[in-house]
């Protein structure tokens, strides 16, 4: 029986450069077994794309939603992404 796996894209907004939001994600997600990426981007968001178990993907959009000590996560946009990742990447 194949397990299904749960592919979300995340736009993480707030203070959410500079405060060692991609590197925790990035430690987060190996953690939890979750596959994907994160960047920063040019607008003062974070990016991401997270697959995984569909527990292990609720786990680290929670985490997403508070984010490492110095973040504050103003809200986190959520949609489906069908990527297919084998690791977790910090990509920009």
């Amino acid at each position: 029986m194949a397990i299904t796996k749960k592919t979300l894209r995340l736009v993480i907004h707030g203070r959410v450069h500079g405060v060692f939001f991609r590197d925790s994600m990035r430690h987060e997600a190996q953690k939890l077994g979750v596959a994907g990426w994160v960047r920063n981007c040019s607008d003062g968001t974070v990016e991401a794309a997270v697959q995984g178990e569909p527990d292990a993907v609720d786990t680290i959009v929670r985490w997403a939603q508070r984010g490492p000590q110095h973040a504050h996560v103003e809200r986190v946009d959520i949609e489906p992404d069908d990527g297919s990742y084998t690791s977790f990447e910090v990509i920009g």
